[in-house]
């Protein structure tokens, strides 16, 4: 396992909750003001502004119980003392270290799979960029042949930042792309192939049929032990593209999430019904639209950036 890092100067993970730290966040914050008494409309204001920051009605009212629990079992009894319980309850709903990937030899084969939409692509690149950074060889794999104009935007990516990319025509069978390009990473003695996947084909069938299909080759090839499959989604999700993320690990093994365009929802707290319904670790962020804006996900952090006043350093 290899720790993510941020290293490139882009937008840290802290940065990109601002505009959630401004909205239902601060009104949580607010709600910890000294002399709070913890009586029953605090419990029960608390729980509201929870749920308005989207950290969802079933996991808010856990909270809630878990924190008078504690409270009412200790000498816990200051506004001070509820924060540091609900500040160690949502970063347990997420975990501190989450944020490794897989560093297996001769190749690591990263899969990014998602929705259209989500961001694969740009995460694609931004994540190639990053291995580049740390010292790797990596390339790239178009095997979303089904829209060209996927295949297009990697190959401009892929010349931005100066990695090979595999490549065919649209259409081609995403499997024969996936086992050129292993062919191509071990010929060059690359770290990584990044696969950047389909994302919607004419049925759900259809396409869990076609990841799996790919995930049998690259199996094939360098064993499974050396894939890494990171679910991409958009950090501003309804409950539908969360429904939809569902199929996709119920369907193949995915290892990890990565979480694109944090920096645009004013309610973080979608995080943290992220992690409760696919109950998957989050291992990378999209923190803005640059190329160096990635970060590593980190569950301390992230709630800490959230509840506190000033951004940590």
């Amino acid at each position: 396992m290899k720790q993510f890092k941020q290293i490139f100067g882009g937008k840290s993970l802290e940065e990109s909750v601002e505009k959630s730290r401004g909205g239902a966040f601060s009104a949580l914050r607010d709600l910890f003001r000294p002399g709070v008494q913890l009586d029953e409309d605090f419990w029960e204001e608390l729980e509201a502004t929870l749920i308005m920051a989207d950290v969802g009605p079933y996991l808010a009212v856990e909270l809630i119980e878990s924190a008078r629990e504690r409270i009412a079992n200790s000498n816990l009894d200051s506004a001070a003392d509820a924060h540091d319980l609900i500040e160690e309850l949502l970063v347990a709903q997420l975990g501190a270290d989450s944020a490794e990937m897989l560093s297996v030899q001769p190749l690591t084969v990263i899969l990014m799979v998602g929705v259209n939409g989500a961001g694969k692509t740009t995460m694609t690149a931004k994540l190639a960029q990053w291995l580049k950074e740390q010292g790797h060889t990596c390339l790239l794999a178009a095997a979303d042949t089904f829209r060209a104009a996927a295949i297009d935007q990697l190959r401009v990516w892929a010349e931005r930042i100066d990695v090979p990319i595999i490549a065919q025509q649209p259409g081609s069978d995403p499997g024969a792309v996936v086992f050129d390009a292993i062919d191509s990473a071990l010929a060059r003695n690359a770290s990584h192939l990044i696969v950047d996947t389909a994302g919607r084909l004419h049925t759900k069938a259809n396409l869990m049929d076609e990841l799996r299909k790919v995930q049998r080759i690259a199996a094939n090839r360098v064993g499974a032990a050396a894939i890494e499959t990171l679910l991409v989604i958009d950090a501003i999700t309804g409950q539908n593209a969360l429904n939809q993320a569902k199929v996709f690990r119920d369907s193949i093994p995915v290892t990890g999430v990565v979480l694109t365009k944090l920096d645009s929802t004013a309610r973080g707290g979608s995080v943290f019904s992220i992690a409760r319904e696919l109950q998957l670790p989050i291992k990378l962020v999209g923190t803005g639209e640059q190329l160096n804006d990635m970060d590593a996900f980190d569950g301390q952090r992230f709630v800490r950036a959230l509840l506190n006043e000033s951004v940590p350093t």
